[in-house]
Parts: C-alpha cells; sequence; structure tokens
C-alpha cells in the first residue's frame, strides 16, 4: 500500500518494528545504507525478527539510488520535527513513500528544505518531549495514511 523509507536507521528494533507495520499494512519496507545493524540471519533473529523473511525489503546505498528507480509520479512525503504541516493535512495515496530519518539526528535539514510542503510534523504537546520515538512515528503517519484510504480490513 505504501513505502516506508528508514533513512541511515540506527537500533535494529525500530526497523524491525518498521517491518511488523509494513506486513500489517501491506506495505514495502526500505532501509538506506549505512545501517547502525546487521541484516544477517544471525543478527535478524537475535532482535526477535521471526517474520522478517516476509517483510517486503530493499536495502540501498542510498537514498538518490531509491529515488531514481521510483516512478515518475511517485510522492515522497518527509517526517520532521523542523516541518510545520500535520500528517492530518495531507492528502496520502497508496503508493507514497514516507521518509523518516535516524533517531539521534532525523532527516538533514537540506531535505525538509527542499520538501517544502511534503515535509511533515506529527502534532506534539509544547514542552513535552522533542521527539517521537522512530517505530512510533511510522506507524502514526502509516496507519493515518491507511486510514484515508479506507481499506476495510
Amino acid at each position: 500500500m505504501f513505502h516506508i523509507v528508514l533513512v541511515e536507521p540506527e537500533i535494529p528494533h525500530n526497523a524491525g518494528a518498521a517491518g511488523r507495520l509494513a506486513l500489517a499494512t501491506d506495505s514495502t519496507l526500505h532501509l538506506i545504507e549505512p545501517l547502525g545493524f546487521s541484516l544477517d540471519d544471525k543478527h535478524v533473529r537475535r532482535t526477535g525478527l521471526d517474520y522478517w523473511q516476509d517483510v517486503k525489503l530493499h536495502v540501498w546505498k542510498s537514498f538518490a539510488e531509491l529515488q531514481a528507480v521510483a516512478t515518475e509520479s511517485a510522492r515522497f512525503w518527509f517526517l520532521s520535527t523542523k516541518a510545520t504541516s500535520s500528517p492530518w493535512d495531507a492528502s496520502f495515496k497508496p503508493g507514497d513513500y514516507l521518509v523518516f530519518g535516524r533517531e539521534t539526528r532525523g532527516l538533514p535539514e537540506e531535505m525538509i528544505a527542499a520538501a517544502g510542503e511534503m515535509a511533515l510534523r506529527i502534532p506534539m504537546a509544547p514542552g513535552g518531549t522533542r521527539s517521537l520515538n522512530l517505530s512510533t512515528a511510522v506507524a502514526i503517519v502509516l496507519y493515518e495514511a491507511a486510514r484515508q484510504q479506507q481499506p476495510g480490513w
């Protein structure tokens, strides 16, 4: 249904949770290198990802490599605490790419600036926290996008 893109993820459990979310929504998970963990069988099993073989997974050397193979009509939404628009105001379409940055730094500022209205920020109460856990953020935006499609699951 959608494409979840994790740019340089650092924590295997967050990537694993995103994989589970991909399975639950018939979405594809894209991981952009470098990764902060290994995807070999031993490491994947150690993090409890017994469903990993069922995830529609693509690993890319760079974000540009992913963009080069996306269709011309592909839409990329960039999630950042530095954006101003909300996912609640976005009109998602099947096949959209939901792009999230690394846990410690998020997406590069120039990527957010270039995204314009395609940059989104999950609303949070002032003073509560500076950001959400990566897998939590993926779940919030992915399920808003899925809700808009009324999949009837």
